[in-house]
């Protein structure tokens, strides 16, 4: 797990002021990671996923610990974003601590289209489709479709067709 700087949260239940989410082959060596940078320099402490949190098929204990540690929750949507689980089990998880911790949640659609998201449609149709098929059974799929249309209608950022946002 990497992260900077000093906690601001007034809180000691708090742990970080962001939590990113986002998916790491699309957005790790640039959008995400620049975005990263930017945050943890004027002090924003930051978690961003180290790739040895993801052993196993379900989300690990100190990810759900971070997002619930987490005062906002920055979601990167990306072309293939859905095609992770663990990005969808993060995006259900985020979207129960605003529910139960009013937690801010900020989406940020990185070169995709919010109603893509919202709708399921193109890449995020596909990947959800490729889910269902898998044993990830149809009850999971729903969820993660709830989460993604919920996610999709908070306020955010459409940063398409724009380098590296």
């Amino acid at each position: 797990m990497n992260t900077q700087g000093e906690s601001s949260s007034s809180s000691s239940s708090l742990s970080y002021d962001v939590f990113l989410s986002f998916r790491g082959e699309d957005t790790r060596k640039t959008f995400t990671g620049h975005l990263y940078t930017q945050l943890c320099q004027v002090g924003v402490n930051t978690f961003i996923d180290d790739e040895e949190l993801r052993k196993g098929d379900v989300i690990s204990t100190k990810l759900e610990k971070a997002i619930e540690q987490s005062r906002v929750a920055i979601v990167v949507f990306s072309k293939n974003y859905a095609s992770s689980s663990w990005c969808l089990d993060e995006l259900v998880k985020i979207l129960d601590c605003r529910e139960r911790l009013k937690q801010v949640v900020l989406p940020i659609f990185y070169d995709v289209d919010p109603s893509q998201v919202r709708r399921q449609t193109g890449s995020f149709g596909e990947a959800l489709a490729k889910h269902k098929e898998r044993l990830f059974g149809a009850e999971t799929v729903e969820k993660w479709k709830v989460a993604l249309t919920e996610a999709a209608n908070l306020s955010g950022w459409d940063l398409r067709n724009m380098a590296d946002g």
